[in-house]
């Protein structure tokens, strides 16, 4: 009985790698809040963006209402938190990166336009005491007439 010819298989499984390597994507967060982006005029991208830790605000999507109510709540990962539990994020998120990347940490509110100013007080208060003085907002740009 004749061998198999295997010289085509590396070429094969490598196509297939590259394959589910294209179609594959990462996953950062699953959101939990429901957020419409407020807009803006004079907007910038992030510098850099491995240096970014993002802080969800808005209320609980339609899946979570009925667990959670339809108050505003903060979302940090992939869970939800209170004020006072953002210290505790910022300073595990700035611990996290390298000793050259720790000026550079900058802390990105992805806010939704409805969102009463009291809870970004509360959070930025916090943020003041964790010592992360950068804090930008997201913001889609605004359509110009």
């Amino acid at each position: 009985m004749p061998e198999m010819n295997t010289s085509s298989l590396p070429d094969l499984i490598f196509t297939i790698l590259f394959f589910f390597m294209m179609v594959t994507t990462m996953r950062e967060v699953t959101l939990k809040v429901k957020f419409d982006k407020p807009v803006g005029t004079q907007l910038e991208k992030l510098a850099r963006k491995s240096c970014t830790s993002f802080i969800y605000v808005g209320k609980p999507t339609e899946a979570l209402r009925s667990q959670f109510g339809t108050g505003t709540r903060i979302q940090l990962n992939d869970k939800y938190a209170e004020p006072a539990e953002v210290y505790d994020y910022v300073r595990a998120e700035r611990s996290n990166l390298g000793e050259s990347d720790q000026p550079f940490f900058t802390v990105s509110l992805k806010c939704d336009h409805e969102t009463p100013m009291g809870i970004i007080t509360d959070v930025k208060q916090v943020l003041r005491k964790a010592y992360a003085l950068k804090i930008v907002y997201s913001a889609n740009k605004k359509e110009t007439e």
